[in-house]
C-alpha cells in the first residue's frame, strides 16, 4: 500500500527521497533488535544448509549474473543497467524476509538465520561483485562501498544492542507492538521516498516503465526458481524458504551506501523493484500451498 502511496503522492516522495538513507539505518537498528536469537542457535546447529544457502545467495546468484552478463554482451546496454543488475542480485535479503516466509505458513527460522548472516557477510562480497560488474564504472571504490556498508550494519548492530541492553528482554517483549508500529511507519517512509519520478515515469514512458518493472518480476522469478532447482536435495519448506528470501533483495541497503545517488534509469530499476518484493508473498501463494503440501507426504517435518 505505501508504494501506491508515494506513487499517488509525487511531491511527498521527493520530498522524501533524502531520507531514505536514515529510513534504511532504522528500519536495519529494528530488525537486529527483534531479531530471535534462540532461532538462529536452532539452524546453527545443523549449519551445512545455512552455510550453502549464503555461498550461493552472496556469491553463486550475483557471479551467475555476472557470467550472463558477459556471455549475452548486457554490458553493451551501458553502466546504469549492469548498476540495477548489481544491486539486484548481490545485495542481502530484506529483513522483512521472515515475515514473508511465515505469513506464507512456513517456518522462517531458516530465512531469518539466512538473512542476518547475507547481512554480515555483505561488506565482504558486494564490493568484489561490484568490482567484477561495473570495475571502474562502480559508483564507489571497492574498499569505499566496503566501508559505507560495514558502517551502516556495524552501526545498526551496535545501536540495536545498546537499546537491547537497556531494555532488557521482557520490557523489549512487551514493546513488541509498539516496535511493529514504529517499524511500519519507517517502511512507509522508505517506500514513498523510494517511489521517488515513479509516477512521472508512468505518465512519461508507460510501456518502458511496465517493461521495466516486469523485469524487475522475471529477475526476481529467476532467481527463486534456480535457488528451488539447485536446493532440491533439501525439504520443499526450507528449499522454498530459502529461494524466496533469495529473491527478495534488500536493494535500499545498496541505494544507501552510495548515497541515494543513481542514474535516472538505475534509480527506477530499484523503484519499482519494490513491487515484485511486497506483491509475490501474495502471488505465489497458490503455489507454495501446492508446493509444499506435496512434500508432507513425501518427507518427515523437521523440527
Amino acid at each position: 500500500m505505501s508504494i501506491f502511496i508515494g506513487m499517488a503522492l509525487p511531491a511527498l516522495s521527493a520530498h522524501m527521497r533524502p531520507y531514505l538513507g536514515v529510513a534504511v539505518f532504522l528500519l536495519l537498528t529494528l530488525a537486529f533488535l527483534r531479531v530471535d536469537q534462540n532461532a538462529i542457535r536452532h539452524r546453527l546447529r545443523h549449519p551445512g544448509l545455512l552455510i550453502g544457502a549464503l555461498v550461493w545467495m552472496m556469491l553463486g546468484a550475483p557471479l551467475l549474473t555476472w557470467f550472463a552478463i558477459e556471455a549475452m554482451g548486457l554490458d553493451a546496454l551501458g553502466p546504469d543497467v549492469i548498476l540495477a543488475l548489481f544491486i539486484a542480485t548481490a545485495a542481502p535479503p530484506v529483513m522483512a524476509a521472515p515475515a514473508f516466509i511465515y505469513l506464507l505458513g512456513l517456518d522462517a527460522t531458516l530465512s531469518l538465520a539466512l538473512s542476518v548472516a547475507a547481512l554480515i557477510v555483505t561488506p565482504l562480497t558486494a564490493p568484489l561483485i561490484g568490482e567484477l560488474m561495473l570495475g571502474p564504472t562502480l559508483p564507489l571504490s571497492v574498499g569505499g562501498l566496503a566501508l559505507k556498508l560495514a558502517l551502516l550494519l556495524a552501526g545498526a548492530l551496535l545501536v540495536s544492542a545498546v537499546f537491547r541492553k537497556l531494555a532488557g528482554p521482557e520490557r523489549l517483549a512487551r514493546s513488541s507492538h509498539h516496535i511493529s508500529g514504529l517499524n511500519v511507519l519507517l517502511l512507509l517512509v522508505f517506500a514513498v521516498a523510494a517511489m521517488d519520478g515513479v509516477a512521472a515515469s508512468f505518465a512519461t514512458r508507460p510501456l518502458f516503465t511496465l517493461a521495466l518493472t516486469g523485469l524487475t518480476f522475471c529477475l526476481a522469478l529467476i532467481q527463486i526458481t534456480l535457488t528451488l532447482i539447485i536446493f532440491a536435495p533439501a525439504t520443499r519448506e526450507d528449499a522454498y524458504a530459502i529461494a524466496h528470501t533469495c529473491g527478495t533483495r534488500n536493494m535500499g541497503l545498496m541505494v544507501a551506501a552510495f548515497g541515494g545517488t543513481l542514474p535516472e534509469l538505475t534509480w527506477l530499476w530499484f523503484a519499482v523493484g519494490q513491487f515484485p518484493i511486497y506483491m509475490l508473498p501474495i502471488l505465489l501463494k497458490p503455489f507454495v500451498r501446492v508446493f509444499c503440501r506435496l512434500d508432507a507426504k513425501t518427507v518427515t517435518p523437521h523440527t
